[in-house]
This record gives C-alpha cells, sequence and structure tokens, in this order.
C-alpha cells in the first residue's frame, strides 16, 4: 500500500511520505535539500521524534534556546509546545523518520517576528 499523502503541506521538501497514520501518532520519512527548512513552529499536543537515516540534520529549539545537529542512527525528542526549526546541516540531501503523537496533530507556525534565522 503506497505511503498516504499530507493533506495540508506547509513548507517544500523534497521527498514526504506517511508510512502509519492511526488516530493520536503517525510516522512520517522526509528529504530536506540543503536548501530547505521546516520553519519555526510548534505542536500543542504531540512529541516529535527525529531520527535520521541519511545525511545530517540541524535543530533550533526554543524554551530554553538550544542547537542540536543529528547524523544517521540519532534521535531527537521534542516536547509539546517547543518552538523547533528544522534545517539540513550537510551537502547533500537529508533525510529522517519523524514520529509525532500521541494525541492531535496540529502545526502551530510562529509568526515573522519571532523566527530568528539560523
Amino acid at each position: 500500500m503506497p505511503p498516504a499523502e499530507d493533506p495540508k503541506p506547509h513548507y517544500e521538501v523534497e521527498f514526504k511520505a506517511f508510512h502509519a497514520t492511526r488516530p493520536g501518532f503517525r510516522i512520517n520519512e522526509l528529504r530536506l535539500s540543503p536548501t530547505q527548512t521546516v520553519p519555526w513552529h510548534y505542536h500543542n499536543q504531540i512529541q516529535d521524534t527525529f531520527y535520521v537515516l541519511e545525511g545530517r540534520l540541524r535543530v533550533f529549539l526554543k524554551g530554553p534556546d538550544e542547537v542540536v545537529e543529528l547524523g544517521p542512527c540519532e534521535v531527537l525528542l521534542i516536547a509539546p509546545r517547543r518552538p523547533h526549526l528544522v534545517t539540513n546541516a550537510g551537502p547533500g540531501s537529508a533525510t529522517f523518520l519523524n514520529l509525532q503523537g500521541i494525541g492531535d496533530f496540529d502545526f502551530i507556525p510562529l509568526g515573522d517576528a519571532d523566527q530568528p534565522h539560523p
């Protein structure tokens, strides 16, 4: 069965697929080019878990301010309501799994004034 499509894309990526979707939980696979970014946002209920398959990710976090770099097989958990921005930290594409749950999915973008750029 092919992966489900994201009904409301919030940003552009090279590739995005849903591998599992059920009430309160989903697993996405994303691939970012070296110039693509998942913009500043947060989720009210769900925890984001990033697991890098290939390449390198750089994740910027607020509350407290922090920058985390991840390579293959490395994992980062982000608590609900913690703002974050995801960028590619390498010269080639970066592929990662994003586990989201448990709770209702939302994507709350931060206003331009609240969006420091890396």
